[in-house]
């Protein structure tokens, strides 16, 4: 498999998993933006956001889902956290696998860069 995501999902490449079922994966960035910094990946390779199909509606949710579980457990869904899905190169994305990130720890100043 060439796509990095893909290969931490499957397991052939190492990561800092946090959570893992049978249609998502949630493990620590490699290069944090915050305290905590978490990305939320299908297993299923969608490229962007912009290669959705009505079809995947239940798993887009449970990215979001996954998150909120997450962000409870880790004890940072009451003071704050941002959910970010970048969707091309202009908008950030840099790996073309679909992820959500999750980012907590400090105040999120607003508007982004």
């Amino acid at each position: 498999m060439a796509c990095v995501f893909c290969n931490v999902a499957a397991g052939t490449l190492p990561a800092n998993i946090v959570y893992q079922d049978e249609d998502v994966v949630a493990f620590r960035d490699i290069q944090p933006v915050a305290p905590t910094h978490l990305l939320v990946i299908p297993r299923k390779h969608i490229v962007s956001v912009n290669e959705l199909a009505d079809s995947d509606a239940a798993l887009v949710g449970k990215l979001f889902l996954t998150a909120k579980r997450l962000a409870a457990e880790s004890g940072f869904a009451e003071s704050g956290f941002r959910l970010v899905m970048n969707t091309n190169e202009d908008a950030g994305q840099t790996v073309f696998h679909m992820h959500l990130h999750v980012l907590a720890g400090r105040y999120l100043a607003w508007p982004p860069g």
